[in-house]
């Protein structure tokens, strides 16, 4: 599907835009009142996230030539089916998903909402490297928020575990003068230093090298907000489907082709995840849903452009 396509079968002149973008794939802008979003459909990645008075929400470094099976460091990256890589050593680092390109399925609008589907089904290509059959749906919308709902179904006629995340690269101003709130007493796996059983006490202070694995209470939804002292602006998350959210940075000694130096300092991410490290098993016909959503807000006085 090239952009003329999709904008004469999918567009909305002023919504929904379909434009070329990674790797000479179309990415899909929609907007509206409350604010836009680009969804690259390389790997379904929400590129650019910028609410109506807000400046960009989310990190994306100044590197533009990625190529299809790039590991991209920026926007929301799918992980699927697995978060990690601890869950199949066979598998990539967190799936395969963020290297396919997904087929757009709808587009939607109104007053309040402008919404796109993207999906990714089994074939022969997906088959080489993970042996199931899955159709995973993928839905975007903007409305007071940005909203993500990713929908893995077992297509098959055999069972098959998975797990699955959204990974957020969210914008702040300065790493040091970030934090996490939300967590407090929450028990979690420090990756960095590899103990497991830690707790949390309070506001976890973003000040220092990160990589926490929380395990979640049993509740309908999960929140949390990520606190940028230096924007003067906190990003609030509110998710379901998960039962872990990872915290991470990796500091000045981070090695990734894809960023500057210093871009370390001017993101966090805050993860959303389903069934790590052990994995979910689907039934054949069983579906799962995992959601989040993503809303900014400015401290009384700051304004952005």
């Amino acid at each position: 599907m090239n952009a003329e396509y999709l904008n004469s079968h999918y567009g909305a002149p002023g919504r929904i835009v379909f434009r070329a973008g990674l790797a000479g794939y179309p990415n899909a802008l929609i907007a509206n009142k409350y604010g836009s979003a680009e969804i690259s459909l390389l790997g379904a990645n929400v590129l650019d996230y910028r609410p109506t008075g807000v400046g960009p929400v989310i990190f994306r470094p100044a590197k533009r030539d990625y190529n299809r099976g790039d590991s991209i460091h920026a926007g929301v990256p799918v992980c699927w089916p697995q978060f990690g890589n601890r869950f199949s050593k066979e598998l990539p680092q967190h799936g395969f998903a963020r290297r396919l390109v997904f087929e757009v399925r709808g587009t939607e609008y109104s007053e309040e909402k402008t919404e796109i589907v993207l999906g990714l089904r089994s074939d022969a290509e997906t088959r080489k490297v993970w042996p199931h059959d899955f159709d995973l749906e993928y839905t975007v919308s903007v409305t007071m928020k940005l909203n993500l709902a990713l929908a893995t179904t077992n297509t098959g006629s055999e069972p098959f575990a998975f797990s699955c995340g959204f990974h957020p690269y969210l914008r702040v101003g300065e790493r040091d003068r970030s934090r996490v709130r939300g967590l407090d007493g929450l028990v979690y796996f420090d990756g960095v230093a590899g103990v497991p059983d830690m707790a949390q006490c309070g506001d976890l202070a973003l000040d220092h090298d990160t990589d926490h694995i929380f395990a979640m209470p049993t509740a309908p939804k999960h929140e949390y907000a990520l606190v940028d002292e230096s924007a003067g602006r906190a990003t609030a998350l509110v998710s379901s489907g998960n039962d872990a959210a990872v915290v991470w940075n990796p500091g000045p000694g981070g090695k990734l082709a894809d960023l500057e130096p210093e871009d370390w300092r001017r993101f966090a991410c805050v993860e959303p995840v389903s069934d790590w490290p052990g994995g979910r098993t689907l039934a054949p016909g069983e579906r799962h849903v995992l959601a989040a959503s993503i809303q900014c807000t400015l401290r009384p006085g700051r304004s952005e452009g």
